[in-house]
């Protein structure tokens, strides 16, 4: 159940790997949050759960089962470096292997001789090799790539075969002398590019397939060169997963729109048959009991696995969508109220937080001298916070595993460690020729967390968030960049927006440029993607809203906000926009006023605007399940609101969080909202510092909401200094 509700709250979490025991009576399912569950099967569609077990410290990004001392273990690896072993009955730790110094792609448990051992594979390209011992590892080979790579014995376990794809895409299937730790041979026929990490399967001791260019390829295993492709008559993704049932006479392949392909030769196609008929004759008679299917051959697609890396992040939109299946608009979502809560509401007061004891908050550890905190962001993990100053220079924030914080998630509870890898070297952006405090400073981070995109006014820099070097750079200015997203579905597509009021779609693999977006007239300030709908929605300090479709990135639709009357927007003001978690509305945040649009008709559903004597909006961000809206002003007020009807239920008052000390202009640039507890997020402020903010415990909450009158958004104001909800009528 703790992970159920984790699902609900954290649409990101994915299921990396899943893989049947040698049996066919257990399978394992590693998630990209630190969890492993072991299920029993019974036949039929008898599932049932048998353990689960908190892994890895981050995702668990490979599991296996073996066999050592006759004793079935599960074998798992994950993102804190480690390899460990379970015991696959009661779920005890058997071993833990550590030696490697990056995330920990792979595992293949394997035995010789009666001599049993287990291979790993991590993102730096390293192979190592462990007895079941505790005396560390006994091999240290190069995968070639050096980056995401699989390894898997031929079926009778005499030839070692591994799978890897480069940082630049450069893919490759080799066949391994495993007495001298050499490549034996090297097999041809890879696209020069491959389109993410590519995945392979072996069968019958004898073939070797891999997904690739949007067809999978096949290999004798004497032989170099390919022996045939298919395209599975088209519709698969540039690097399909592939798995062979145990016979290899079916293979699944994944298919576009999350659909499977089941291609067989002509021995599948009799089993295939066979199965029909079986299902046939039993739904003819009564009596006839209800045949059970081989689980390794019927079930093969459910063994299509997500591989780690690039990976794309959709193995929990089928939980997510099943739970909020019955997601109403925005639009419609109206309390009812009882003649109970009318009378509270006769008493409601916004619940006002002015001292440090009335929530819990914490200002992060620092000792590099930063001036302003531009861009800030949690990691998808949960357990770290990024932030990236105005002067180019990247900070980190790490939480550890301890008794006070068992999860090892990012809390405003226990003070994390400001992290820098081993080397002492910074994360910094190319700055160019230009004055990194003038400049419009972006990030994006990808999924699994491994790297992010950042500029700050010169090129665009790639870098690797476990040793902080920069693996690229691109796009030299003029233009800067000034926005950078990744498309949800590949992380190497990029949205770019630029200075010159461009989009430029661009491919970081082939390093191109696919499509270049005109529809602004001044700088691009946001940019967000809903995989949803196929769209990416833009925003620049032209004011302007577009839609566009991602298939081919012609324009949609367009608005341009209206700012309210009395107010007068600064020259370049920023223009932000966040997806709710339903896909189908959008946050807009410009320091006039915050409101929610639906995306088919660009039509604003609802809106808030402060008094025109109160401070202008600096930043807001959804909370992770989109049920609130954090706020920041100009005046260091932060405003809660309950996203539904953009009503607020609690401000923070500068006095809870800054010193009397502190400058009375300190005030926060930037907010930032915790991806799975949604009553917690962070602030960047104008004086480099970092603030994390959580509710007391015993609250556990920011404030109530107001009560609605019959159901209607009533122009109520709250409170003198932030104003009530404007016109609730659409822009036409």
């Amino acid at each position: 159940m703790p992970l159920q509700a984790a699902l609900v709250k954290d649409p990101a979490v994915s299921v990396n790997r899943v893989i049947w025991s040698p049996d066919g009576s257990l399978f394992g399912v590693a998630y990209s949050r630190h969890i492993v569950q072991i299920y029993s099967y019974h036949g039929g569609d008898e599932v049932r759960q048998h353990l689960e077990i908190d892994a890895h410290v981050g995702g668990v990004n490979d599991l296996a089962f073996s066999h050592p001392n006759k004793q079935l273990c599960v074998v798992t690896c994950g993102d804190d470096k480690t390899i460990k072993v379970w015991e696959a009955t009661n779920g005890t730790k058997q071993y833990t292997f550590e030696g490697h110094e990056a995330s920990v792609y792979s595992v293949c448990p394997h035995y010789k001789e009666n001599i049993q051992f287990i291979f790993s594979t991590a993102i730096d390209g390293k192979i190592k090799a462990w007895l079941y011992d505790n005396m560390g590892s006994r091999v240290d080979y190069e995968a070639p790539g050096r980056w995401c790579t699989t390894m898997a014995y031929s079926a009778d376990g005499t030839r070692l075969f591994s799978c890897g794809t480069s940082k630049d895409g450069e893919s490759f299937i080799v066949e391994w002398n495993e007495s001298e730790g050499a490549v034996k041979r090297t097999y041809q026929g890879f696209r020069k590019r491959s389109l993410g990490v590519v995945q392979f399967d072996t069968t019958k001791n004898r073939y070797l397939a891999a997904g690739d260019d949007f067809s999978i390829k096949f290999w004798d295993m004497d032989n170099v060169q390919p022996l045939t492709s298919v395209d599975a008559d088209g519709g698969l993704p540039a690097s399909p997963r592939i798995r062979f049932n145990k016979d290899g006479s079916l293979l699944a392949v994944s298919a576009n729109d999350n659909g499977i392909k089941i291609l067989a030769n002509s021995d599948g196609m009799r089993l295939l048959r066979t199965l029909e008929n079986l299902s046939y004759d039993a739904s003819r008679t009564s009596e006839a009991p209800k045949p059970t299917i081989n689980p390794i051959s019927a079930a093969a697609a459910a063994a299509v696995a997500t591989s780690a890396g690039l990976a794309d992040r959709s193995a929990s939109v089928v939980a997510i969508a099943g739970m909020n299946g019955d997601a109403r608009s925005l639009g419609d979502v109206k309390p009812r109220i009882t003649e109970e809560s009318s009378d509270k509401s006769k008493i409601w007061k916004l619940t006002e937080i002015s001292e440090p004891s009335q929530c819990r908050s914490l200002r992060l550890p620092e000792n590099l001298r930063v001036t302003k905190i531009s861009r800030l962001i949690f990691t998808n993990s949960g357990n770290a916070i990024l932030a990236l100053a105005s002067n180019a220079i990247h900070l980190l924030w790490k939480w550890q595993r301890s008794e006070r914080n068992s999860n090892g998630k990012a809390t405003a509870s226990v003070p994390p460690q400001l992290w820098q890898p081993s080397s002492g070297i910074l994360m910094t952006n190319d700055v160019a020729d230009t004055n990194p405090e003038e400049a419009v400073p972006c990030f994006a981070l990808s999924k699994n967390d491994s790297y992010v995109m950042s500029a700050s006014g010169g090129k665009i820099s790639l870098f690797n968030m476990m040793t902080f070097k920069t693996m690229a750079t691109f796009m030299p200015p003029p233009p800067p960049a000034t926005f950078l997203a990744f498309h949800p579905q590949d992380n190497n597509i990029i949205a770019i927006g630029m200075d010159d009021s461009t989009i430029q779609i661009y491919n970081v693999r082939v390093d191109e440029v696919k499509s270049k977006l005109k529809g602004h007239s001044k700088r691009i300030t946001g940019l967000a993607f809903s995989h949803v709908l196929s769209v990416l929605v833009s925003s620049g300090a032209d004011s302007q809203l577009c839609v566009w479709n991602t298939d081919g990135w012609e324009k949609q639709k367009s608005r341009f906000l209206q700012v309210p009357s009395g107010r007068t927007p600064t020259a370049l003001s920023d223009t932000r926009v966040q997806f709710h978690q339903d896909q189908m509305h959008f946050l807009v945040v410009h320091e006039t006023q915050l409101a929610i649009y639906e995306t088919t008709k660009l039509e604003r559903v609802k809106q808030w605007v402060p008094l025109e004597s109160s401070a202008p909006i600096t930043h807001a961000t959804f909370s992770c399940d989109s049920q609130l809206v954090y706020s920041s002003f100009l005046d260091a007020t932060v405003c809660v609101f309950t996203a539904a009807n953009l009503r607020l239920r609690c401000r923070i008052n500068p006095s809870a969080y800054l010193p009397a000390s502190v400058s009375s202009n300190v005030h926060p640039l930037v907010i930032a909202a915790h991806p799975s507890e949604p009553n917690e997020f962070a602030l960047g402020l104008s004086d480099g510092g970092v603030h994390v903010f959580e509710p007391l415990e015993s609250e556990n909450k920011w404030g109530v909401p107001p009560p609605v009158e019959n159901g209607s958004s009533s122009n109520m104001a709250a409170t003198p200094s932030v104003g009530a909800p404007g016109s609730e009528q659409a822009q036409r």
